[in-house]
């Protein structure tokens, strides 16, 4: 039996209150979970108040049972419609679908995203153009079959920027090193990993928002049906 085992770990560009990065999970109509992870135009209370409203907009569509790639397109024509264009959000979701047997990445994203599997590493670095902006917009997906070993990792730009303005050498090589160093099984970890990589590289202070999000499927040797969430909110 295999399980999915999903992290977040997150936190707010250094003395700003409030993070415009937003992740939530919510359970698939027709079973499984998906991960969905924005990342506001800007920082502080509009980001966030932005990231939140495209973020419980897609949690929506997707608990009705709406296909990944539509939830992308809707959420984007929602966030237009709303702010007449003039405001910008990254989007990916990261899915679980047990009806399909599969792991789907939607992407409205500069920032890359990670797939490794037993058989090979693959980063996707296209660039797709946020939602909220274009009137016409066209997510990247991409479809895995679920298979033990698979471990998928994005986050928003704060990681990727890490380091640039304290000079400091960020790249893809290092990030995917630090992945490479761990099991399926221990998502959380390795969010946590990427977030202190990330945050050592300026200096302490992160210079923007970060979040990162990994789902990994692995083992399940008890074949225990039951599903466990946990979280850590300081305040």
């Amino acid at each position: 039996m295999l399980s999915a085992h999903v992290a977040v770990a997150k936190t707010p560009k250094y003395a700003t209150g409030e993070s415009g990065d937003t992740v939530e999970v919510v359970e698939r109509a027709k079973g499984g979970i998906s991960v969905i992870l924005s990342d506001g135009q800007g920082s502080g209370r509009s980001a966030k108040t932005t990231s939140t409203m495209v973020v419980n907009k897609a949690v929506s569509l997707l608990a009705d049972g709406a296909r990944d790639g539509a939830v992308a397109r809707a959420v984007h024509d929602y966030l237009y419609a709303i702010r007449h264009g003039k405001v910008s959000a990254t989007l990916a979701i990261i899915s679980v679908d047990l009806y399909t047997k599969t792991l789907l990445i939607s992407r409205n994203s500069h920032t890359p995203v990670f797939i490794l599997t037993n058989k090979e590493v693959k980063i996707l670095t296209k660039e797709v153009s946020p939602i909220g902006v274009h009137r016409v917009m066209k997510p990247d997906i991409s479809e895995l079959p679920l298979e033990e070993g698979l471990i998928v990792v994005t986050f928003s730009d704060g990681i990727l920027d890490a380091g640039k303005r304290t000079g400091q050498s960020n790249n893809l090589n290092d990030i995917l090193g630090i992945i490479e160093g761990y099991r399926p099984e221990d998502t959380s970890f390795l969010t946590e990993a990427l977030l202190g990589y990330a945050t050592k590289l300026d200096g302490g202070r992160p210079g923007d928002d970060m979040a990162v999000v990994a789902v990994g499927i692995g083992d399940n040797p008890e074949e225990s049906r039951v599903r466990k969430m946990s979280m850590n909110l300081p305040f």
